[in-house]
């Protein structure tokens, strides 16, 4: 499948949905949020939150867990710097204006990475998911939590019907659960964990994968990481 998204028309349509973003989202994403700190929490120790958008998550991450958060769009960054500093999240290390493609840290710098309703939206999920691979440690999970499309039926035609104005809001309504499998079968090291249907009525999913073996190690492990912006 041809990439679809670029990073300028998705950082174009976050800065829009910056101001509204947890008014429009908050309720209808809390569900697969919470299940995705909770996965997540089951492993613990240093978390990378790709996407984290306005921060709504952090302040749900025990403070035992040292938490990274890193998203494309400033404005949506600068909501959640808000956050950190309004609810005193003292387990944030860091918050950083980052392309998920191109993550700027070290191989297996993490014991977990997260994509809340990020991989729908990046513009090329595989690459993105290569970085995730890349900068988790072996034995650590990547915990996705994300719009999966319908594979039949009326929900189907209407996210095919759907998916060009979805394209100018920022993401693929009708993006398939077979690209995550064939991402996975085609990586050594990986294996899929769970795949769990979220509410609301089972659209959403919680996909966690292993990072087995020393998948995903590249020889620009020795590159530095860029500065994060204190929270």
């Amino acid at each position: 499948m041809a990439d679809d998204l670029d990073n300028t028309s998705i950082a174009k349509a976050y800065a829009h949905w910056a101001p509204v973003y947890d008014l429009v989202f908050g309720a209808v994403f809390e569900r697969g949020r919470r299940a995705a700190v909770a996965a997540a929490e089951r492993i613990g120790g240093r978390i990378l939150e790709v996407g984290v958008g306005t921060g709504i998550s952090l302040p749900t991450y025990a403070p035992k867990n040292r938490i990274v958060g890193v998203d494309l769009s400033e404005p949506m960054l600068r909501k959640a710097q808000e956050r950190v500093v309004a609810q005193a999240c003292r387990n944030v290390d860091g918050l950083a204006v980052m392309d998920a493609q191109r993550l700027a840290f070290a191989d297996a710098s993490f014991d977990v990475v997260v994509g809340q309703y990020v991989i729908t939206v990046v513009p090329s999920p595989e690459a993105t998911l290569d970085e995730f691979l890349r900068v988790v440690r072996p034995g650590g999970e990547i915990i996705l939590v994300n719009h999966i499309g319908a594979e039949a039926g009326l929900r189907r035609a209407f996210e095919q019907w759907f998916a060009p104005v979805a394209r100018r809001l920022g993401w693929r309504p009708e993006f398939p659960w077979g690209r995550l499998a064939r991402w996975a079968e085609a990586r050594d090291g990986v294996r899929v964990v769970e795949r769990r249907p979220m509410p609301p009525l089972g659209h959403f999913s919680l996909i966690r994968f292993e990072k087995t073996g020393a998948a995903g190690a590249t020889e620009d492990a020795e590159r530095p990481e860029r500065r994060l912006r204190r929270a």
